[in-house]
């Protein structure tokens, strides 16, 4: 605060504002910094229910699904193959396809952390799209 001290009317006080002008101007630049700064994961698509029946097929002769097992055991379209080998496998098969796309699948009884290693590795091998195959969910009315 500012004190005045004038003639006849005795002392006057002002409120100083300099201060909190510069305490505002510090906490609009704090939340600029960290406002841009939010977290993000990766680009995810859901599947899509058909009209029909509520889930949609996907071709069988060109569909590529890793299967993470219980056990440590990773198949792909129904051949266990090894963690170590899964890259190279995986690279092999899509050399000459155009479309980069696989699926992943992992049981209830596997920890998340397994599938998203296998994920990793497919990522790794130059799989642009991967998908995940869920459970048989029932469908919801929106």
């Amino acid at each position: 605060m500012g004190l005045t001290v004038s003639g006849n009317k005795g002392s006057i006080s002002e409120p100083n504002i300099v201060p909190l002008i510069d305490v505002l101007l510090v906490l609009i630049i704090i939340f600029m910094v960290i406002t841009p700064i939010t977290p993000q994961g990766l680009e995810a698509r859901l599947p899509q229910p058909s009209p029909n029946d509520g889930r949609k097929q996907p071709d069988n002769s060109q569909t590529i699904v890793v299967r993470v097992t219980s056990g440590q055991k990773v198949l792909i379209n129904q051949e266990t193959v090894a963690w170590d080998d899964l890259g190279s496998r995986l690279e092999n098969i899509f050399k000459q396809r155009a479309e980069k796309v696989a699926f992943v699948q992992g049981d209830d009884a596997v920890e998340f952390v397994q599938v998203a290693r296998a994920v990793d590795i497919m990522r790794g091998a130059g799989i642009d799209n991967v998908g995940l195959i869920t459970a048989n969910l029932p469908a919801s009315d929106k």
